[in-house]
């Protein structure tokens, strides 16, 4: 033993017995554990404290939450996954999938057209383009577009800019389709479904029926074409019956454009509008006689 290390243990445990020297020994080594812990809780604290902001659900988040603890803190993989409630083989796992950008740019353009149009309607018309992909897929990359429908809305608005549909000067270019509702005496309801010319101002087809279904919908579309020849395009608003896949089916088929009018936006269909406005009771009563049952 050195005379420098002597005067130091002496200096430290001078006057000490051998059971108060392992007594101090003991609270240094319990102190010294102490302040690593508390030195560890302030800097996980600190860590959650960068995380709070921050929603840390989804995986993909939880890779960017641990890339950015141990690039702010300098955590270490294990104690940033920890922090973040992500486990290591996630968060070092590459993903093998496709870009699908094309996908994801023919998938966008279908919801701009049909903004209203949740992933199963615009699933079925991927698949009549020839999409093979599955419908597990589809919603997959619908949710990470983030084209979800919100179902309730305070006030509906629609996103972008709409432009007035050019229609020519001739018959045939554009028809509007609408429905009237009324009711008989006993308090059973009635649909009209009007047809309307856009140019020409005619109505084309008006029929009564107390269930109108968008298979229907299609089969009286198909006979006023044989009677009066096929439209350029034909307007209507987002009734159930003109969204469904029997509509979707049949204007592929006859290879006609179909445009959805804004929801809560009547004035985008006027001229259909404005027939049904100046569509008179005494001609309803006299399209309800014609309805089955009635005489």
């Amino acid at each position: 033993m050195s005379e420098g290390t002597f005067y130091n243990w002496k200096a430290k445990f001078g006057g000490m017995t051998v059971s108060e020297a392992k007594r101090l020994k003991t609270l240094e080594d319990e102190n010294a554990k102490l302040k690593k812990l508390l030195a560890e809780q302030m800097l996980d604290l600190a860590a959650m404290k960068e995380l709070v902001s921050k929603k840390v659900v989804t995986p993909a988040v939880k890779r960017e939450a641990v890339a950015h603890l141990k690039a702010l803190i300098g955590l270490s993989e294990r104690r940033a996954c920890r922090i973040a409630g992500a486990d290591r083989k996630m968060v070092r796992d590459q993903t093998q999938r496709a870009p699908d950008t094309a996908l994801r740019g023919r998938f966008r353009t279908l919801a701009n057209e049909r903004r209203r149009f949740c992933y199963r309607r615009l699933f079925v018309l991927l698949r009549r383009e020839g999409e093979p992909s599955g419908i597990n897929r589809i919603y997959r990359l619908y949710r990470e577009e983030g084209l979800t429908v919100r179902k309730r809305k305070a006030r509906r608005k629609v996103v972008g800019t709409r432009a007035p549909i050019p229609v020519e000067a001739r018959p045939n270019a554009r028809w509007s389709l609408d429905f009237v509702h009324d009711q008989f005496a006993n308090g059973q309801r009635f649909r009209v479904p009007n047809v309307v010319d856009d140019v020409t101002r005619e109505c084309l087809a008006a029929v009564p029926d107390t269930s109108i279904s968008g298979r229907r919908v299609a089969r009286e579309l198909t006979a006023l074409i044989e009677r009066r020849g096929k439209p350029g395009m034909i307007v209507s608003d987002n009734g159930t019956e003109l969204t469904s896949n029997a509509n979707l089916g049949w204007c592929s088929e006859h290879r006609i454009e179909w445009h959805d009018i804004a929801p809560g936006k009547p004035m985008q269909n006027g001229f259909v509008e404005s027939f049904n406005g100046r569509m008179r009771p005494s001609r309803q009563i006299c399209l309800a006689n014609r309805l089955p049952g009635n005489g």
